[in-house]
């Protein structure tokens, strides 16, 4: 019996060995790994550069921003998108908001805008001082992904009015929360 079974084993293994099948190598998969990261960011009139000292100094506000990442295989941001929720009070009774961005400068300094809210002039009215706003699916370029990623701390989001057009009230990214959403491979 256990000659038959040694016997069998070793014409199994031959007959694996001689088989005409090529094995063909596995290709990557078209899809991604989605990941979303959300920066709470608490804004102040204080944190400006200069720090504001008009109307608009007691401002305060806070803006949640959920970016969104889609990484290929090799761990590249293939795409991202950010939703942004943002709410404000302690403005003058009527203030117009003109703008709202992520820029990529440091704490105590300016820098150009990296990724605009979609917050037009007259979008929003603070006709009692306060008020929110929610912009979604904000197309963000992977490499500014990425580099606000790798640095939070090094962006900051800011609020600009028709009285303060260079910016009324700002906060730096920092820290974030990664939820990888699991197992979902999303097409890229």
């Amino acid at each position: 019996m256990y000659r038959m079974s040694a016997l069998i084993v070793g014409l199994g293994i031959l007959a694996v060995g001689c088989s005409d099948s090529t094995a063909t190598p596995s290709t990557p998969s078209p899809q991604g790994t989605s990941t979303t990261t959300t920066f709470t960011v608490p804004l102040s009139a204080a944190n400006e550069v200069p720090t504001i000292t008009n109307a608009d100094a007691r401002a305060s506000g806070t803006a949640t921003i959920a970016l969104t990442t889609i990484k290929d295989g090799g761990g590249s941001i293939t795409s991202a998108t950010a939703n942004i929720q943002v709410s404000v009070a302690g403005f003058p009774a009527g203030t117009t908001v003109t703008d709202a961005h992520i820029h990529n400068g440091a704490a105590g300094s300016n820098a150009g805008i990296y990724v605009s809210a979609g917050i037009a002039s007259g979008d929003v009215t603070l006709t009692n001082g306060s008020g929110s706003v929610t912009k979604n699916g904000i197309n963000v370029p992977s490499d500014r992904a990425a580099a606000i990623l790798a640095n939070p701390a090094g962006h900051y989001f800011n609020i600009h009015t028709a009285l303060n057009p260079a910016g009324a009230i700002r906060g730096q990214l920092a820290g974030g929360g990664a939820t990888v959403d699991p197992g979902t491979a999303v097409p890229y």
